[in-house]
């Protein structure tokens, strides 16, 4: 059976790459928290546009979705699910609200995983919500025809249980011992959990529920103010490549984790850098009018009224309406359809 001794990783060797993106990530992170001490009445609005993104994304990526409307109020718990789609939304709703709440006190265990794993699925009729899968799936590649060819066979399920309790208890101790950087080991972490395939659905949603759940409890905390679930929704097939990669050769041991860890790093220092931008946006000084000028400035292409709403997490949505329709006025930005679709983009020919 494989098996999972993370405090082998003491002799592993990593590229400059891989170094660097870690020295970067703890260099944002150290000048963050001072950035987030200076400014907490910022901190609500990127929350609460974060949280919204994250259960959005995170469910797209698996197919799963509702109105933008009906996503916000599911978020904000203003309504009840209508159906399987919106019962899987509750369910990641509650799990991450339960991470970034209460992660100090949720230990990275078997029997944890098997508890979020059946709150995932609270809303839903499927009767193994919480537990580990009973028969044995299959990761499928799908062509542009409609073919498709069996990827990658995960464990069988009689060796799930313990493969998950062998991979928790490994992290631990690597962990515990510092054998390696947990910006390293955590990736680790989430490919193997991948590679099991512990249930019989929610394994995509639970890696990234687990992603947020140890970034937190190693003090990584731009999960709580960035999406890491957008920018891995934006980079879904570069998501999907890497983990091919690192799943060759896994049963026998001889994977090379090394294109996800570069992978996850990335979306982890993109997330720091647009926090820093975002914090970085913030001048007590300056008008909403302008706050607002500097934030199109800084956009390419077509953008809408809520992309520079979380671009200006200072100030509220009727300043930023009134700032775009002066702008609009003065030639600045050329706006492109009505009500709900409206968005702009900025006049080329603008002086």
């Amino acid at each position: 059976m494989r098996r999972f001794d993370y405090l082998k990783l003491m002799d592993s060797s990593w590229d400059s790459e891989v170094l660097s993106l870690v020295a970067q990530i703890r260099e944002h992170k150290g000048k963050q928290e001072l950035y987030l001490r200076q400014k907490p009445i910022e901190l609500d609005r990127l929350v609460e546009v974060a949280k919204l993104q994250s259960i959005d994304s995170s469910n797209r990526i698996e197919g799963i979705g509702t109105t933008n409307a009906r996503m916000r109020q599911l978020v904000e718990e203003k309504t009840a699910p209508r159906n399987r789609d919106e019962q899987e939304i509750a369910g990641y709703r509650d799990v991450l609200n339960t991470i970034h709440t209460s992660y100090e006190y949720i230990p990275l265990k078997s029997e944890i995983i098997l508890q979020l794993h059946r709150d995932l699925l609270a809303y839903t009729d499927r009767i193994f919500g919480g537990k580990f899968k009973n028969t044995q799936n299959y990761i499928h590649e799908t062509h542009a025809d409609g073919s498709s060819l069996i990827r990658f066979t995960p464990l069988e399920p009689f060796k799930t249980p313990q493969a998950v309790q062998e991979i928790c208890l490994g992290y631990q101790q690597a962990l515990f011992k510092q054998v390696v950087d947990p910006l390293i080991l955590i990736p680790i972490f989430i490919c193997d959990f991948l590679c099991i395939h512990p249930f019989n659905d929610g394994n995509g949603r639970m890696s990234r529920l687990l992603t947020t759940l140890l970034l937190h409890k190693s003090g990584f905390m731009v999960g709580t103010y960035i999406s890491l679930e957008q920018k891995i929704e934006k980079t879904k097939d570069t998501y999907y490549d890497v983990l091919g990669k690192v799943s060759r050769g896994w049963h026998e041991g001889e994977n090379d984790y090394t294109p996800f860890i570069k992978y996850f790093l990335g979306i982890v220092l993109n997330c720091y850098r647009d926090l820093e931008s975002r914090l970085g946006s913030v001048d007590r000084k300056s008008s909403p009018y302008d706050l607002v000028r500097k934030a199109i400035g800084d956009t390419l292409g077509v953008f809408s009224k809520t992309q520079i709403l979380e671009r200006c997490p200072s100030i509220g949505s009727s300043s930023v309406e009134a700032a775009l329709k002066r702008l609009k006025e003065e030639g600045f930005i050329l706006r492109q359809g009505n009500g709900r679709s409206t968005t702009y983009v900025r006049n080329s020919n603008y002086t």
